[in-house]
Order: C-alpha cells, then sequence, then structure tokens
C-alpha cells in the first residue's frame, strides 16, 4: 500500500512560539476551501487536538513515537488520514525536542521524518530582526533528513517590520509563507495543565478557531502551503487497523519480578484470551455473543482520550457508550465496564461531588467486580475525597492539589494482575498532573516505574485498574481486547 496523502508538519524553535494557533488556523482555512483535513498532533497532548477537531470535523489524533513506537506513527498517520486531501501534523515543543535523555525520540523532527513530511517553521518574530535568518538557518542545518521547507512569521509588530523580517530571510534560502501580525482575538486561555479544553468553553473556542482561520486567510499563501504538502514523499505500508490489532495482539506475556514485588509462581500460567473475529460477535463453537457495553467519561470535567481506545473497545466486540458524570445521574443502562480517563476533575469537583447518585453507581459498580479503567483524572474520581469535596469512595485514598508539576514520560511494567493486563506487562506511559493522591500506591500497585526514579504506583482493587499514568493502548492492543473480555465474564 502506498500513502500519498498531502501532509505538512508545523512545528516551531520553542514552545509558545504560535504552533497551535497556525496549525489550527490552517486546518480551518484549509476545510473551508472544502478540503478533507486530517488533524494530527506530535506527543501526548489530548488539549490541542480537540482544538483542531473543532476546525476540521474530524477526531483529532496523537503520533506519539514514546508511547506507540516509531515503527507505528506511518500506519496511525495513514489510519487518521485515510480519504482526506490533506493532513496537517502539530508538532511539540521546538522541533528538535523529544523524550529527555531520548535523542531524537519523539521529536517533532522524528516524525516528520518518518512521514517524509516538509516543516513549516513559525517563529515567534516579536523581539527581532535580522537575527530570525541565523535561527532559521540553524534550524534548517541542523538535521539535513529534517525538511525545513518554510517558515511562518508569528506576531510581526508593522510592515516595517516584516519587511525586514522578509529581507533578512531571503538570504537563508528558506522562503516565507506567511506573515501574521499580532490578533488578541485568537488568544486562547489556559490554567495550570495548558489551554482550556474545547469541551470546557464551546461557544468561545468556535470563536477562537473562526478567528485563527480568518488570521491565516489573510497572513499565509494558502496555495503555496498546499502545493508543498503536495510534494511530501510517498509511504509505504498499511494503515493501522484496530480489528487487525486486536486479532494480531500477542498473549499476554509471562510475569516477571519488579521493583520489589513478590517473585512469580513458576506455576502460574497467564490467561490467554480465547480467539476473537474481528466482528467481535462470534467466537469459536459459541455462536453469536453478546457485546459488553462499557461506559467512557466524558463531557467537561473528563476530555482526555485516545480515539483509538474506543475503537480498539469496539474491535474487540465491545459496544462502546459515553456518559458525562457532570450531568447523568446514572450510569448507561447494561454498563458492564468503565473507563474513566483524564481530564480536570478538581477544576469541576463541587459538581462531580453534589453528583452523588452518578458516584453510588460508579462505586456500585466497582465494588460488584465490574472492570473499571482509570487514568489520572478517573483515580481521583474514584478516590475517597478531592480537595475535601467527597467523591466516589471506590478506593481508600485522598487527593489534593499541589503546587508540584508532574511530568514526563515514563516506562512501566504491571506489577499485578489486572483487567488490563497481566504482571510482567511493558508499557510507556506519560504523567502530566499537579495532584497526588496519598497513599500512592494500594497493596497490590497498578505499575513498577523506573524513571525519574525507582517506585510503584496506583491502585488494581477488585476489577479496577487506576493510576496516574496516561498510556496509549494502540501500542498494546491486548489491554483492550483483556478488557473486553474481562467485562464479558464479569
Amino acid at each position: 500500500m502506498v500513502i500519498s496523502v498531502p501532509r505538512l508538519v508545523i512545528a516551531a524553535p520553542s514552545s509558545g512560539s504560535g504552533k497551535t494557533t497556525v496549525a489550527t488556523g490552517l486546518m480551518a482555512a484549509f476545510a473551508s476551501r472544502g478540503l478533507a483535513v486530517s488533524p494530527h498532533k506530535v506527543g501526548p497532548d489530548y488539549i490541542d487536538p480537540g482544538y483542531h477537531a473543532l476546525a476540521t470535523g474530524r477526531v483529532g489524533r496523537n503520533l506519539d513515537a514514546y508511547l506507540c513506537g516509531t515503527e507505528l506513527i506511518a500506519p496511525l498517520f495513514a489510519h487518521g488520514a485515510r480519504g482526506c486531501d490533506l493532513a496537517v501534523v502539530e508538532g511539540v515543543m521546538g522541533l528538535y525536542d523529544g523524550a529527555a535523555g531520548e535523542g531524537e525520540l519523539a521529536s517533532t523532527a522524528q516524525v516528520a521524518k518518518l512521514l517524509r513530511a516538509p516543516v513549516v517553521l513559525v517563529v515567534d518574530a516579536s523581539s527581532q530582526s535580522r537575527s530570525v535568518a541565523a535561527l532559521v538557518h540553524g534550524f534548517a542545518s541542523w538535521d539535513p533528513e529534517v525538511r525545513v521547507s518554510g517558515v511562518i512569521l508569528n506576531k510581526v509588530g508593522s510592515s516595517r517590520h516584516e519587511e525586514m523580517l522578509r529581507e533578512a530571510l531571503d538570504e537563508s534560502g528558506v522562503p516565507v509563507l506567511g506573515c501574521l501580525r499580532r490578533a488578541a482575538q485568537v488568544d486562547t486561555p489556559a490554567r495550570h495543565l495548558g489551554l482550556v479544553p474545547v469541551a470546557e468553553r464551546r461557544s468561545d473556542a468556535v470563536d477562537a478557531v473562526g478567528a485563527m482561520a480568518e488570521q491565516v486567510r489573510r497572513g499565509c499563501d494558502l496555495d503555496a502551503l498546499y502545493a508543498l504538502a503536495r510534494g511530501a514523499g510517498e509511504l509505504s505500508g498499511a494503515a493501522w487497523d484496530a480489528a487487525a490489532a486486536v486479532v494480531s495482539s500477542p498473549p499476554p506475556p509471562l510475569p516477571v519480578p519488579t521493583l520489589g514485588a513478590a517473585p512469580p509462581d513458576p506455576r502460574h500460567r497467564p490467561e490467554r484470551p480465547r480467539p476473537h473475529t474481528p466482528d467481535g460477535l462470534k467466537d469459536r463453537g459459541t455462536g453469536l455473543r453478546a457485546a459488553p457495553r462499557i461506559a467512557v467519561a466524558g463531557g467537561a470535567a473528563f476530555t482526555f482520550s485516545y480515539a483509538e481506545h474506543a475503537e480498539l473497545l469496539t474491535a474487540a466486540g465491545a459496544e462502546v457508550v459515553t456518559f458525562d458524570p457532570l450531568r447523568d445521574e446514572q450510569l448507561p443502562d447494561g454498563t458492564r465496564g468503565l473507563v474513566i480517563g483524564g481530564g480536570f476533575p478538581e477544576v469541576y469537583a463541587p459538581e462531580l461531588s453534589a453528583n452523588e447518585p452518578l458516584r453510588k453507581a460508579v462505586a456500585e459498580l466497582a465494588f460488584g467486580g465490574a472492570p473499571v479503567a482509570a487514568e489520572c483524572a478517573g483515580l481521583l474520581y474514584l478516590s475517597r475525597e478531592l480537595d475535601g469535596q467527597p467523591m466516589c469512595g471506590v478506593l481508600d485514598v485522598s487527593a489534593r492539589m499541589s503546587e508540584r508539576l508532574t511530568l514526563g514520560y515514563r516506562d512501566a511494567v504491571a506489577v499485578s494482575d489486572s483487567a488490563l493486563a497481566v504482571a510482567g506487562t511493558r508499557m510507556r506511559g506519560h504523567e502530566f498532573h499537579r495532584t497526588v493522591v496519598e497513599p500512592g500506591a494500594g497493596a497490590a500497585p497498578a505499575w513498577g516505574v523506573r524513571a525519574p526514579e525507582r517506585r510503584v504506583e496506583g491502585f488494581v482493587q477488585q476489577g479496577v485498574h487506576a493510576s496516574y499514568l496516561h498510556t496509549h493502548w494502540a501500542s498494546q492492543p491486548g489491554v483492550a481486547r483483556r478488557f473486553v473480555e474481562r467485562c464479558r465474564t464479569s
């Protein structure tokens, strides 16, 4: 299979240069021309893809070489971009910044190379003139395999300022494809973990995306940018497919001793999931099988999720439904399992606490042994209390806001058998929070983490797997298969 979708990577020398404004504005501007635009984001960020989705009308998808592995970047890109006229990939941090201590791994530069895509550098020109040429020259020449093919100047102060910048860049050999003036109306509010998600400010977010699109239309050469995107190199290989991933996922690994966990019982034989057909409804010798209903938390308090998770659950045979813990007083009828991802429950703690009927329903489901997968915000929601506000009380832990930001990629290994994985399953994850839970781990921890310090964290309790770690299930499709089978049999 040859992948030939026109594509651009929007990068910058550093965070705060205006990547999100430019990338989102380009997506919306091209979509308004009638193009089917596929939106992507390098790295683990959940928030920017929400603005991308608003701009394009398509699901925003992440491309994270650390969480998923370099081998999945092109297949996941092709999956998201299937049938599209153009793909726009927003980078992360500075162009060459990646996982700490891992060289180029998970950097925008690495993803651009894996996608054979041209890079457009967004430069905050607010405090420079001729020096911009030296900066662009440095980024363009640092790695010959990274094709920096154009510059968009952001936060330009005046016509004279623009003239000086263009004159300087004439000497660099990298063309200027856009020049954006300062415009307060495209600013989006931020708080302790970045931009405020779309779900919390949809009307204002629609206006902001519209302003971004208008600014890009006025200041960028869209025809030249599209021509550049069409010059991206062809990729070979198949697009990622959730059903195929679920069927071909390897059986769970044997448990291994890790981080102080008890040594494995040599007589233990890990459970092997039963053979599963792609449609999720038939199993050998059993005929039709009911699809277990799995409820996934959504709404303004729980906005962090990767689209591939629901796709994998569906491919594994589940019926996936969404509920809003801020509004719904009961779980969806027939719920057999629960997925509570990340978000901002700390912002909505009083409202979540006030919804006592749902808190009791969640606790009843969990104490009844149903599988529950909770990440970060989900962990806080299952706690006894959050900043003094009663939560679901599934876990005997107290959660509170903290001044300290916990941020970074993690190498992890499952310490305890759970509804997601057997002990010994290795995954990579990401932490991003300003809260703490006390204690930080239960009698049966969820994960052993190797960096930045060796520790165990999280909780496995009956069917509950709760942790601060965000993971991307495309890297281990077997966790979705195992979770659905547990929902089916619990």
